[in-house]
């Protein structure tokens, strides 16, 4: 091309700065290094992937993955659900998604389609329009950018480190700097141009950021020295951007990579599915004890984790002062499968050559890279799985490693040793005799599926509805309510066994599925369609769990069958109560089934009373504790975390806290009693307030809840 002094609107004003010939040889030069260092860098970790771990499908239903990639992958969706962060990243994400389609497709024009074909598109009201946004994305990237260095390296949240101490690398820093340095010496290398040319390109105004800084920081600078300038400047930016790409695959920059991929990766199983255990007979182990009994997308997740710390910032566990924190789980795996890779192909190629290989380093997975009192403290509550903004499936990995110290090593608390007993002798964890399980429906009339199969519903009771004593009202209160509404609905009695879930969570897989088969034989014989729960542990376990094993049912949660009645107009609330309401989401319930809405709509329907949030609620709901079978364990470390779900329900000034949940019931009545709240809060089960709400209780005024 030659050079010219004459513009038209359009890009032609790059070429007063020297003749494209000279230096496309050494730009396509560098560029190929560039993108084989790149390529190199990503085969050597495609190799690493590849090394270890079991086989996994996760590339079926294509469409449902694709969509996944779409909603999570390109629009952000999971990293929008906080506000600072969720903007940060999509000014960077969006800007620079924009500014690298608007690169190639400006070196195409520039180095292709002009030279070879005499095709320009970058002239009149498009060119103005593609500056434009060039500029505005620009901008984006750059406020983007420095919000984040703000944030880490000032605000500097809890979320970013372990335990106070800051998460900082230098690799952090390169990666933003890198990108600020493209973005700043990109608006430097337009505002040399305008301020060489702007008198015979007044348009270049739509390059507002570099014409601000042509017109103020540049005001006087010789023409001459802007060339050489821009020389300098130009190559500057060039090798960065180059640098950049090289950089990815080293650095944590390839989660823009890992962490796209795993969006098209994730689960499709039901939210909190465990995938069960299918070979009692032949395996040698159980569960995760080494790195291999991981499959390959479980080892992969935690090269997609970018240490955000979302998952930490919610998790009861780490915020109770208990050693573990999902975001340190997740990477130190990581840094142990970095470790064991390397070692892992070296052995693979030497069997290949029937040579001797190198030894791997030989730490125990569970019980040194992951610390025993991480692995318990653990509540299963989901909030890093549901918060995650990468779709890493933290519980699961958690959960095969309990399987392994349970079932291969039988090493696991005394208390659950105690409470598995109990499950085995007497199918539930207090070991109350079986024969007790139906005498809290003595005095209220209803059958069992043996004296009357025909019914609707069967009304799962389980264990703590059967045995506790605090479980049993609440048991008593469902049971009017279905029978004033005139529910078909019966109890198996004694025939019932514990759901599992405990046993299941506690990492006792094989306790678990001896109980669901003894469920489902009971419950197929008398041909059960359709099941109600008041417990979100055996609800979740009955519908996600039980169909692994031919336990197939409509399981529905006593809230949705309250809330059916009440809109169906079958049972109505005309005793007005009082007082200050607040609703706790139990885990179960809330992130593993959606279930958000019914309750609080059989709240507000309830006259007179007053629905007021805790802090932490919905999707962001805290943990009473007792999830994962945590419920049967102690706590000896940090604070108690249904005493600090009491402390947020306190601060409410709430008089009562709802639940849906026989463990948070516990856990909160518990909390009151710590806390020495009596006197001032009580904590009900929604079935326990409906009762009162339908006037089937021997009152005359509005009642006062919180002296009962």
């Amino acid at each position: 091309m030659e050079h010219t002094t004459t513009f038209s609107i359009g890009n032609e004003g790059r070429e007063v700065f020297w003749n494209a010939q000279h230096f496309e040889p050494i730009l396509f030069t560098l560029t190929a290094v560039a993108l084989a260092i790149f390529a190199y860098g990503l085969y050597r970790r495609w190799k690493l992937w590849k090394a270890m771990g079991k086989e996994e499908i996760r590339w079926d239903k294509l469409p449902a993955r694709i969509k996944s990639l779409f909603v999570n992958g390109f629009l952000q969706v999971k990293t929008w659900k906080d506000a600072y962060p969720g903007i940060m990243h999509g000014l960077i994400f969006f800007g620079f998604f924009v500014l690298l389609f608007g690169a190639i497709f400006d070196a195409g024009e520039f180095h292709i389609t002009e030279p070879l074909f005499n095709w320009s598109f970058l002239r009149g009201n498009f060119y103005l329009g593609f500056a434009f946004l060039m500029q505005f994305f620009g901008l984006c990237v750059l406020i983007g950018i420095l919000l984040a260095l703000f944030r880490r390296y000032v605000l500097n949240p809890e979320r970013l480190g372990y335990k106070g101490k800051p998460d900082n690398t230098a690799d952090d820093a390169i990666a933003l700097l890198l990108i600020l340095g493209i973005i700043v010496t990109g608006f430097l290398i337009s505002a040399l141009r305008i301020h060489v040319t702007y008198q015979q390109a007044p348009w270049e105004w739509v390059r507002f950021v570099s014409w601000g800084i042509a017109a103020y920081a540049l005001a006087g600078v010789e023409t001459s020295t802007a060339l050489a300038l821009h020389k300098v400047i130009w190559w500057t930016h060039t090798f960065i951007a180059l640098g950049f790409i090289a950089y990815i695959p080293y650095s944590r920059l390839l989660h823009m990579i890992t962490t796209s991929v795993n969006h098209f990766l994730l689960s499709l199983k039901p939210t909190g599915y465990l995938e069960p255990i299918s070979d009692f007979e032949n395996a040698e182990s159980f569960g995760a004890g080494k790195l291999d009994d991981f499959t390959w997308k479980q080892i992969f997740d935690s090269d997609a984790c970018t240490r955000c710390g979302r998952c930490q910032d919610g998790c009861p566990a780490y915020l109770s002062g208990k050693p573990l924190s999902p975001k340190k789980v997740i990477q130190d795996i990581k840094t142990y499968w970095l470790e064991k890779a390397p070692a892992a192909i070296k052995a693979k190629a030497a069997a290949a050559a029937e040579t001797k290989g190198d030894a791997a380093p030989q730490r125990a997975l569970v019980g040194e890279v992951i610390d025993l009192h991480e692995l318990w403290a653990c509540t299963n509550c989901m909030y890093c799985m549901e918060h995650c903004s990468s779709s890493i499936e933290h519980v699961p990995k958690i959960v095969n490693m309990r399987q392994y110290k349970v079932l291969t090593e039988a090493d696991f608390a005394p208390e659950l040793q105690l409470t598995y007993r109990n499950m085995e002798n007497n199918s539930n964890p207090w070991g109350v005799g079986a024969h007790l399980r139906a005498d809290w429906a003595k005095e209220l009339g209803v059958k069992t599926l043996a004296e009357n199969p025909q019914v609707e519903y069967l009304y799962y009771v389980g264990c703590s509805g059967s045995f506790d004593d605090r479980g049993k009202k609440v048991s008593v209160a469902f049971a009017k309510i279905l029978q004033a509404a005139g529910v078909s609905f019966g109890i198996l009695g004694n025939e019932e066994g514990c759901c599992g879930d405990s046993a299941m969570r506690g990492g006792n897989e094989y306790l678990f599925q001896t109980q669901a088969q003894a469920n489902i034989t009971t419950m197929n014989g008398y041909g059960v369609k359709k099941i109600i729960t008041t417990c979100p542990h055996g609800y979740n376990a009955l519908k996600k769990d039980y169909p692994n094993f031919g336990g197939n049912y409509e399981v529905y949660h006593h809230t949705e069958i309250i809330a059916n009645l009440l809109a169906s107009g079958k049972i109505t609330l005309s005793q007005p109560l009082t007082g200050l309401f607040t609703y706790h989401d139990s885990c179960f319930l809330g992130r593993y089934n959606d279930i958000y809405k019914q309750p609080r709509q059989i709240l507000k329907a309830i006259p007179g009373i007053k629905l007021t949030e805790m802090e932490r609620n919905l999707s962001k709901s805290f943990c009473c504790g007792a999830g994962g079978a945590r419920m049967w364990m102690e706590e000896d470390i940090g604070d108690r975390i249904n005493n600090m779900r009491t402390d947020q329900a306190a601060a409410t000034k709430a008089s009562t806290v709802a639940v849906a949940c026989p463990f948070c019931l516990t856990m909160l009545s518990d909390g009151i009693k710590d806390r020495q709240l009596s006197e001032k809060m009580v904590s009900l089960d929604i079935a326990e307030i409906v009762l009162k709400a339908m006037g089937l209780e021997e009152t005359k005024a509005p009642v006062d809840v919180c002296a009962t």
